[in-house]
């Protein structure tokens, strides 16, 4: 049996944000905090009205820039 990462089931934090049910609701509260501190960190603005899946890929990008989250 090849290992096939595409036929494996994804749980939700693997989903892509755009594909999420909920996604068009107000990030949560954990997901603020954690964004404001990745905005404070990369000198960024923070948009406290990001729905979900923006905020979800906002700390990406952010996580990305600052290297927080990033497995070593």
């Amino acid at each position: 049996m090849a290992d096939d990462v595409k036929s494996q089931p994804q749980g939700n934090a693997a989903k892509d944000p755009d594909d999420w049910v909920t996604g068009d609701e107000t990030m949560t509260g954990a997901q603020a905090s954690y964004l404001k501190t990745l905005a404070e960190e990369a000198g960024e603005p923070f948009d406290e009205t990001l729905t979900k899946a923006e905020a979800s890929k906002r700390i990406d990008a952010l996580q990305e820039q600052t290297g927080r989250g990033v497995d070593h």
